[in-house]
């Protein structure tokens, strides 16, 4: 199995920088390892359902940015180091949640989006990320 660990997480105050990582490690079933996998991040607000938030595709060639992180966040990976990175700047109370990193193929082989759960197989267990105002 693939393990995803997210760190980074903390607290910052409104306008303020993190930079969460996910760090990979282990082989699917079939073998493939994190090169061969897409990655997103998700998070989960207060009271809210788990919402997209970036991914990027598995040779880094592509991003893809919800609406509301778009400008502001930045996917990236270094497949060399099995780790996926999320640089979060200008960061506002709205973006306080629990971050968790996702890997997966089912863009690959199931047709499905970057921006759903249900193309990523393999999950981290989330690291909170709390904005101040």
């Amino acid at each position: 199995q693939v393990q995803l660990v997210e760190s980074g997480g903390g607290l910052v105050q409104a306008g303020g920088s993190l930079r969460l990582s996910c760090a990979a490690s282990g082989r699917t079933a079939s073998g493939r390892t994190f090169s061969s996998l897409a990655t997103g991040w998700f998070r989960q607000a207060p009271g809210k359902e788990r919402e997209f938030g970036a991914a990027i595709s598995r040779s880094g060639s592509s991003t893809y940015y919800a609406d509301s992180v778009k400008g502001r966040f930045t996917i990236s990976r270094d497949n060399a180091k099995n780790t996926v990175y999320l640089q979060m700047n200008s960061l506002k109370p709205e973006d306080t949640a629990v971050y968790s990193c996702a890997a997966g193929f089912g863009v690959y082989y199931r047709g499905s989006s970057y921006l759903t759960p249900e193309s990523y197989d393999y999950w981290g267990q989330g690291t909170q990320v709390t904005v101040s105002s």
